[in-house]
């Protein structure tokens, strides 16, 4: 199977059209459904399709999702898929200014905002999943010293580990071992600070 590359964000007009929280739930959605039309993502989303279509226009323009072939033979639905693998977004794009230094900023806490969300949702259903999934699902918070370098070493190596398991996933999903997978948020942040 091959891996599309990740969309690397580095324009004002791209940042701000995924920086909206609608917008980010459906980039979501569409990635996890892999396409879908505005009526599916409306009801995921709780809000009217011509929303949806309207945020998602936004998305197109800037090249974040595109046109699928359609899923159905109803020729008046409009199906929509991710245009890349993912989104990254780099602090070193948006340092240039105040002002898209701030835009790089807010959209960061968006993300941290809808990931303690999704996580916090984890947390009140988890009697739901079951002690197999809730045994398997865990975190953990690390102290570790390390320069920049170390760092940046650090996070290209997870994100492989964490390519490699997204991949057999998905490939043993499409030779048809379906049973028990589920869609499984893993969030990842290294970051330095001061006590």
């Amino acid at each position: 199977m091959t891996r599309k590359e990740d969309r690397r964000i580095t324009d004002m007009g791209a940042l701000k059209a995924i920086a909206h929280p609608l917008r980010m739930q459906l980039y979501r959605a569409l990635n996890v459904a892999g396409a879908a039309t505005a009526s599916q993502l409306g009801e995921q989303v709780d809000e009217a399709p011509s929303l949806v279509s309207y945020h998602l226009r936004k998305l197109a323009e800037h090249g974040l999702i595109e046109e699928a072939e359609p899923r159905s033979g109803d020729g008046r639905e409009r199906w929509w898929q991710p245009a890349s693998e993912g989104l990254s977004v780099h602090d070193e794009d948006f340092r240039s200014a105040p002002e898209t230094f701030a835009a790089h900023t807010a959209f960061a806490r968006l993300l941290v905002d809808q990931r303690a969300e999704l996580y916090r949702r984890f947390l009140d259903e988890r009697h739901a999943w079951g002690v197999e999934w809730t045994g398997a699902s865990r975190d953990s918070e690390s102290t570790l010293r390390l320069t920049p370098a170390e760092l940046a070493e650090l996070n290209d190596e997870l994100l492989a580990v964490i390519r490699k398991y997204d991949d057999k996933g998905r490939a043993d999903e499409a030779a048809g071992d379906t049973e028990g997978r589920e869609n499984v948020a893993l969030h990842v942040y290294g970051f330095p600070f001061r006590v």
